[in-house]
Order: C-alpha cells, then structure tokens, then sequence
C-alpha cells in the first residue's frame, strides 16, 4: 500500500476501529448494521488500494480516512455521552428499536455518512493535502461507485422477503424516497461550497449545520417504525 505522511492515518486503523465494533455490538443493534455494511465498504477500498486501482493512493486514503474518522468520531461521542452530529442522532436513538427494519438501520447510516460526513471529509482531505475539491473528483467518484454497488447488495441482503414487492408496503415507498445517486450529487455540491466558504468562518458554520440537521431530519424518516 502507498506510504503515507505521517499526519494521515493508515485506512488499516480505520479498518481495525470497525472490526472491533463489528465483534462487540450484538447483531441487532441498529449501529452494528449499518457498521458492518461500513466495513465492507472500507475492506473493498483497502483491496483496491492494495491493487493498484486508485490512480492516486495518497488521496484516496486521505479521504477515505477522513471519512471514517467522521463516522467513528460520532461513535466515540455517543460512548462519552456527548451528542453526536444531528445527522447521527436518529440512528443512535433508534438502534434498539424493535419496529426498525435493518435494511432502514443501513440505509439510515448512508444517508448520514454520505449526506453529511463526506462533503465535510472532502473539504479535511483537501486542507491534509494542500488540494481544490477538483483534485479529489475522481477519488470520490470511484468510492461513490463503490457505495452504488454496495447499497444494490444491502438492498439484496436485508429485504424483509416477497411482501416488499407490494407496493402497499411502508417500506417501499420509504426506499423509494431516498437515492443514493441524490445524496452524492448534493453532497459533492455541498463540499464544493464549503470550501468555496472556508475564509467565511461564520457563514461556513451555518451551511454545515444547516446541512448537518436537514440529513438528520431525512434519517429520521427512513428510521421511521413499521408494522410487522
């Protein structure tokens, strides 16, 4: 794997971070679902990296990190009993819920961590790296490809059986409301303006926690509990 300046962790802490959490929270918990999605996600960039498929590693790792560290700071401050960003505050509330169908848990999680976590990680990979947003369009593109592919496979992997094809299903029509193709559109604008306001420090304070509870309102619907 490409070496790295020392101030940009290795995406193996992440990795190792995600494992740990995989093995300790029981399977139901609505956080373990969406971090196990999350792992495989971040093992398969790990894999590509390690195979030559990024034309530029170093920012491939800079901002898959700091992604992750996004995520896993949000876990960090639940575990301290500190509010988490809005974005992630429907799904730490929710996890236990038994209404809560894991494929509304993983998507929940995306919505968060694509919808918020990766405009504000593009603008961190861009300061680490001495980079425009621009630099970093093809790296994000090949890990939003991988998402895309990822999110058909959860989809496949945590259907609730045939009655999802009804179309009087709740679920349905939740999983028709939200896209992941939108949420990669918006979010690559958001970062575009973030760093377009990074010398307005106020105004760029108000975008991100705009940004920030208008994800958490949009999780909050897909968390939103279902009969059985």
């Amino acid at each position: 794997m490409a070496q790295l300046d020392h101030f940009i962790p290795s995406v193996d802490a992440v990795v190792s971070r995600m494992r740990a959490l995989d093995a300790s929270l029981p399977e139901r918990d609505g956080v373990a679902v969406f971090n196990h999605v999350y792992l495989a996600v971040t093992e398969e960039v790990e894999r590509r990296l390690d195979t030559g498929r990024f034309a530029d590693p170093r920012a491939a790792i800079a901002l898959d990190v700091r992604f992750a560290e996004r995520y896993l700071a949000a876990v960090d401050a639940v575990a301290d009993d500190r509010r988490p960003p809005a974005c992630w505050r429907p799904l730490f509330q929710f996890r236990h819920h038994p209404g809560v169908r894991p494929l509304q848990f993983a998507l929940a999680g995306i919505n968060a961590h694509i919808g918020h976590d990766l405009a504000l990680a593009v603008v961190d990979a861009c300061r680490t790296l001495g980079c425009e947003p621009a630099d970093l369009e093809d790296e994000f593109d090949r890990v939003g490809d991988l998402l895309g592919s990822l999110e058909e496979r959860i989809r496949e992997d945590l259907m609730p059986g045939p009655d999802l094809l009804q179309i009087a299903d709740p679920l349905t029509h939740l999983l028709g409301a939200w896209s992941l193709e939108r949420a990669r559109d918006a979010t690559w604008a958001a970062a575009r303006a973030l760093w377009a306001l990074r010398g307005c420090e106020d105004v760029a304070e108000e975008f991100t926690e705009r940004l920030d509870a208008a994800v958490g309102f949009a999780g909050r619907m897909l968390l939103t509990p279902l009969p059985d």
